[in-house]
């Protein structure tokens, strides 16, 4: 979002900016690129990448990220002959990431990275230029990372990790929220101090409510913080 503000600022109309809708991306992410878009005048396109179709996407390998980022890329680069850019940033050339081999191979340029700036560095340009919203976003990754590897895949399944995230989100206080769904069941995971906050009969009260949500999104396995 940062980079994508500082390219029409810079570029205006010569830039555009790509977004990838999919059961895999919050509901919440979309409508922030939308109003941001609506906002700024931002030359937008909202594309379905297609990684369902792939079935080594869906089949959630350890490499799922190489799968997602292909069709992404792949899907951009066949609808402009433009440089495709990225907002990776030097702390993301510190873990795995295997959609970095997807973007090396379509010539993607990543300007933080080129430019020696980290994830903290990418936070403060957004407060420099009055994105306060944006520079206080937890990390989010997409919601497929929120599925033990080697469980498939499905769009039943993250719908209901959106809808849990953001039902624990109305119940509390917690910058960080992730719903995982792990072989062993569904786990909840807070900040640490929000947790220690929560008595034993808040945490069943939406533990219970998780359940039901998951019998409704047909998710099996009980749910645990």
């Amino acid at each position: 979002m940062t980079l994508a503000y500082v390219a029409h600022r810079v570029l205006g109309a010569q830039a555009t900016m790509y977004h990838a809708i999919s059961p895999a991306v919050p509901a919440s992410a979309t409508a922030r690129v939308r109003s941001y878009a609506r906002t700024n005048g931002w030359g937008l396109q909202i594309i379905d990448a297609g990684e369902f179709d792939n079935k080594d996407y869906v089949a959630n390998p350890s490499n799922r990220c190489y799968y997602c980022k292909s069709n992404l890329y792949g899907s951009i680069a066949s609808r402009t002959g433009a440089t495709i850019v990225s907002g990776t940033n030097l702390d993301d050339l510190n873990d795995w990431r295997p959609g970095l081999g997807a973007a090396d191979e379509h010539a993607v340029r990543h300007p933080f990275v080129e430019a020696g700036i980290d994830k903290a560095g990418v936070r403060a340009i957004a407060r420099d230029i009055g994105l306060d919203d944006i520079s206080a976003l937890p990390a989010a990754p997409c919601l497929s990372s929120r599925v033990e590897t080697g469980i498939p895949i499905q769009a039943p399944g993250l719908r209901f990790i959106d809808a849990a995230e953001q039902l624990v989100r109305n119940r509390v206080n917690a910058r960080s929220v992730r719903c995982r769904i792990r072989k062993q069941g569904i786990v909840i995971e807070l900040d640490a101090d929000v947790h220690q906050q929560l008595s034993g009969h808040q945490l069943q009260q939406i533990s219970n409510e998780i359940s039901r949500l998951a019998v409704s999104h047909r998710i099996s396995g009980a749910s645990a913080f």
